[in-house]
């Protein structure tokens, strides 16, 4: 028995009249400083509470049976107890702490501000064709958690958070079948489910498909790696997966030591920086108030785009073809540009026209910088939080050319490049908020890339009947309220998806329309003496419905690994029953199992469950957004009905289910049997542990 396996705990509620503290069932590896630990927790928060002595009985390897006595009436918190026994154990010993940047201390307080959002939590995604060895994919995955100490980081809390390194963290695998899920709703429900930069791990990997032996007929096993933006970035996924394919050609174990330089070598290099140049340099590139800077702009000359009061996340997505991307590509280069700086360019006469002004006027926007420009020996290696969004300011001029915008955009992102370390919250310090703060007004531009897989590795790839799609970037909400991400496919064209939430202006698709137009048509028209109010001209009079050669979606993400959105008019749980039937019971009168949800933990999950379920019982599922009296209401029709009852889940549920539980006993019903594990614990395996708890129950 693994001592880091999952373990479960089953809640008895004992014999009527129910009115003391209930056995536990202790299922699984336990570490007894681990219980201690749990019920010292509970005791420091009631305070006021009665005391209580507990005794811990072995029955065989792998079960115990955990007595408590109160010293007066009162009720003992077990659905919590048995939350805290259920969450994964903790990682090895921490062996050092780095502080943390400025960049990622906001990074943080943006994600706690904004809980159960997904903010700053990112995706990449690519398709893997050819057999997949599953051993020897999750070995490569710990081996790389155990060679980089930034997968064994997390932040710890206190009055001034740092970095904890731990010495052991597992990396966290996760497998389903092609059957699980579709590969949009996962995307989405993994996105959902979120990361904790406080718990070690910042990276998840999920399989969906993936056989030893693959036949002519099987679907490409997709892959998918979250990853917190306050502990990495999409240079640093793109990096570790590079490295994860040395490990698996290796046979799952990659050569080597800790990597170096690391997040500490950079924390030390970011505490000697002389913040003086800095300072004078955005004091003197920052423009006063006042200054053009709307967020999104209009989607036809004369009519702007009606106001939203929605709120909520949606995405957009347009493609240029590969044909579309190198003619821009050539076009950029020649002006002594780029695709990026192109997109900026873009961007800032959309802001421009937005203004409804025919005079010069500054616009503002920030745009995303690698943070690996600096003099920092090997940054280029460095996996960890650098990306940075940085204040973008420049004058467009509606006489000025076109390659004159180019060139001042080009300027100053180079003389940006110097103080790539500089966070947008110490540029808002220095210039007394001149820059516009991120989540109030603003856009965002970012141009994705890092390092690709080398050709050897391809090659070796390849020999053992193996190839794999370049990974795409599946975008993060972010502090900004529109948030422009480009990035290259496969097969070379260039994507934009706009991510903006509901409280924005409507028309999105409109203005994402303009955009795919200019990106398009600068090439073919603007000269050297092309000028800006000659473009905006042609823009006026383009039918903004067509674009031919682009794709867009929106609300439902019609693009290869584009996660769905829901409209906020139609909320994801306005209709969404009580109770959900997964499995209907096999005959009248065998009872129910209710799956009680936890955050986190995605539909399919419990879908897999009932699948797996071989007892006669039905399954069912309560509504994600019901308390514990709607989840007693819910329930009250089966258990008059008769019928035993159990209830059961993933970590996180413990105490909504007992709290159900103990309503059940007060109306005079009898209790049912919890069932809790940890989520690391296999369908299959939670399923056996409900039909033992069931047949126990009848």
């Amino acid at each position: 028995m693994s001592p880091d396996g999952p373990i479960t705990v089953v809640v008895d509620p004992g014999e009527p009249p129910y009115d003391a503290p209930p056995f536990l069932e202790l299922r699984g590896p336990l570490d007894t400083r681990r219980l201690e630990s749990a019920l010292d927790r509970i005791a420091a928060g009631r305070p006021d509470g009665p005391d209580w002595q507990h005794r811990l009985r072995p029955h065989g390897p792998g079960l115990h049976t955990l007595a408590l006595t109160m010293s007066a009436p009162g009720e003992f918190p077990a659905g919590l107890l048995a939350d805290l026994l259920t969450d994964p154990p903790p990682a090895g010993r921490s062996v050092c702490a780095v502080p943390p940047s400025p960049l990622q201390h906001e990074l943080l307080a943006d994600a706690d501000a904004h809980p159960g959002t997904g903010r700053h939590v990112e995706q990449l995604g690519w398709l893997w064709h050819g057999p997949l060895d599953p051993e020897r994919f999750t070995a490569a995955w710990q081996s790389l958690f155990d060679r980089e100490s930034v997968l064994r980081s997390a932040f710890a809390d206190g009055p001034e958070p740092r970095i904890v390194v731990h010495d052991r963290v597992k990396a966290e695998v996760v497998r389903l079948p092609h059957s699980a899920a579709d590969w949009a709703a996962l995307v989405e429900y993994d996105r959902c489910r979120g990361l904790d930069p406080r718990r070690p791990g910042p990276l998840r990997v999920t399989v969906l498909g993936g056989d030893p032996v693959v036949s002519a007929t099987a679907q490409p096993t997709r892959v998918l790696l979250t990853y917190h933006h306050a502990l990495l970035d999409g240079w640093s996924a793109r990096l570790l997966l590079r490295e994860f394919y040395r490990a698996y050609l290796a046979g799952g174990c990659l050569p080597g030591g800790e990597r170096r330089p690391d997040m500490a070598d950079y924390a030390r290099w970011l505490a000697d920086q002389d913040t003086g140049p800095a300072r004078t340099f955005w004091t003197d590139a920052t423009p006063p108030p006042g200054v053009t800077h709307s967020p999104l702009p209009v989607a036809t000359a004369s009519d702007p785009v009606p106001a939203g009061t929605r709120t909520g996340t949606g995405r957009t997505r347009l493609r240029l073809t590969a044909v579309q991307t190198a003619r821009l590509g050539a076009w950029a280069a020649g002006w002594g540009s780029t695709e990026s700086g192109a997109l900026q360019a873009v961007w800032a006469l959309l802001l421009y026209r937005a203004a409804g002004t025919a005079d010069a006027e500054p616009v503002r926007f920030s745009v995303t910088v690698s943070g690996r420009g600096i003099l920092f020996d090997g940054v280029e290696r460095l996996p960890g939080a650098l990306r940075n969004p940085l204040p973008m300011s420049v004058v467009v001029d509606p006489r000025g050319s076109v390659p004159e915008l180019l060139g001042l955009l080009r300027d100053r992102a180079l003389d940006m490049a110097a103080y790539e370390w500089v966070s947008a919250g110490q540029i808002r310090t220095w210039t007394e908020d001149r820059a516009e703060p991120p989540g109030a007004v603003g856009s965002l531009v970012a141009f994705e890339g890092g390092p690709d897989g080398p050709d050897d590795l391809v090659r070796e790839l390849a020999a053992q009947g193996v190839r794999v799609d370049p990974p795409e970037t599946l975008g993060a909400p972010t502090a900004f309220p529109l948030t422009l991400v480009a990035h290259h496919d496969g097969d070379g064209g260039l994507v934009v998806t706009v991510s903006h939430d509901h409280t924005r202006p409507a028309g999105i698709g409109g203005v994402l329309a303009h955009v795919a137009f200019l990106l398009d048509e600068l090439p073919r028209v603007a000269g050297e003496s092309t000028t800006i109010s000659e473009v905006l001209a042609r823009l006026v009079d383009a039918d903004a419905e067509t674009d031919a050669d682009t794709s867009t979606s929106t609300g439902t993400g019609t693009e290869a690994g584009t996660p769905p959105t829901t409209s906020a008019d139609q909320p994801a749980d306005a209709d969404a029953p009580a109770l959900i039937t997964l499995r209907p019971a096999r005959n009248p009168g065998a009872g129910t199992v209710c799956l009680v949800p936890s955050h986190g933990t995605p539909r399919f999950c419990y879908e897999l469950l009932a699948r797996s379920y071989q007892g006669p019982e039905a399954l069912v599922l309560l509504g994600a957004a019901l308390d514990d009296g709607a989840g007693y209401e819910a329930l009250r029709p089966l258990i008059e009905a008769g019928g035993h009852l159990v209830l059961g889940g993933f970590s996180g549920c413990g105490v909504a289910a007992y709290r159900i539980t103990r309503l059940i006993a007060a109306s005079g019903g009898r209790p049912p049997l919890i069932v809790l594990t940890g989520a690391a614990t296999s369908a299959g395996d939670l399923a056996r542990l409900l039909e033992s708890a069931a047949e126990r129950a009848g």
